[in-house]
């Protein structure tokens, strides 16, 4: 069969033929329709994501849309190494598929299910957002935090604000549902002030997508700023500033800051695909949007190396 193959860690995946799957007992074969260029699918390519089996050669891709042998329509999330999801078949426990609703396209599917499911475990497995809350989103331009503050609505905040360093696209952000933003400029006294003014007013979850210098300043913030008796679940979820912090031991000891964080891991797998089940139903009465491109299997090669623009790459494989 073809898939995106890669051959040692590092390397782009290649187009070429792969070893068919054969289910094993508690596994479903699908016939996969589209896959998403996602960042976890190039880190775990790249064998540098904490996931990553490290094992090779092995088909690239963590999750998709395809169509169970029973021709039902299904999203799947890590499959059975070494198949990844950039193949014409992939194998996967049961647990990991969930149902596909037929309001959603494959490859809006594709495009929505891990970069929402990175704010969608959060808010609701381990955050655990309840509906009048305040959340801030911590890196908000992004696509897994466009659709973080669409989702934070969903689930009932009362009020969302959003950080970025694009100017342009933190205000695009309020026709999202964004009710203020933050520009994460150069001037550091500015923004605490801007975090400390925020805090007083009382944030309830934040989502980080950044880590690194942002993450400190929320944090050392969120404990000088909190009134007396108010909690903050900080929920880590990347790293897109850098990979460590410097916190001060008595930002926690001084504040109720619960600091955790959200991913493959600290949410059972099967959990996750029950919860992306959810934002694809959710997706279609919510009208969520992601900008998406789609793009042959076959030129994998050369979309795998492009930049990322604001819209997220889509492999369209097979029947749809």
């Amino acid at each position: 069969m073809k898939a995106a193959i890669v051959r040692a860690a590092g390397q782009s995946p290649v187009y070429g033929d792969f070893a068919e799957p054969t289910p094993a007992p508690g596994e479903n074969r699908i016939a996969v329709a589209a896959a998403a260029l996602s960042p976890l699918a190039r880190a775990r390519a790249a064998g540098a994501h904490y996931s990553a089996s490290g094992a090779f050669p092995a088909v690239a891709g963590v999750d998709g849309v395809g169509r169970l042998d029973d021709g039902r329509r299904v999203y799947f999330l890590l499959p059975r190494a070494p198949w990844g999801a950039m193949a014409e078949r992939v194998v996967a426990p049961v647990a990991h598929c969930a149902p596909a609703p037929d309001g959603l396209d494959d490859v809006t599917a594709a495009a929505i299910a891990n970069p929402g499911m990175s704010s969608w475990a959060a808010f609701k497995e381990r955050a655990k957002l309840e509906a009048g809350e305040t959340v801030l989103i911590n890196g908000a331009t992004g696509s897994s935090g466009r659709l973080a503050v669409q989702i934070a609505k969903h689930f009932g905040a009362k009020k969302v604000i959003a950080t970025g360093r694009n100017p342009d696209a933190l205000r695009s952000l309020i026709a999202l549902g964004a009710d203020a933003t933050i520009p994460l400029g150069d001037d550091e006294a500015a923004l605490a002030d801007r975090f400390r003014s925020h805090f007083a007013d009382g944030i309830d979850v934040v989502i980080d997508y950044l880590w690194g210098n942002s993450a400190e300043r929320l944090l050392v913030a969120a404990a000088k700023s909190l009134k007396e008796g108010a909690s903050l679940r900080f929920v880590q979820v990347g790293s897109i500033s850098g990979p460590n912090i410097t916190l001060p031991g008595a930002v926690l000891r001084s504040s109720a800051i619960a600091l955790m964080g959200s991913g493959l891991g600290s949410v059972p797998r099967d959990r996750l695909a029950a919860d992306v089940g959810e934002l694809l139903q959710a997706a279609v009465t919510g009208g969520f949007t992601i900008p998406v491109r789609a793009v042959p299997l076959s030129d994998v090669e050369r979309a795998w190396g492009e930049s990322e623009s604001t819209a997220r790459t889509v492999f369209t494989i097979g029947a749809r």
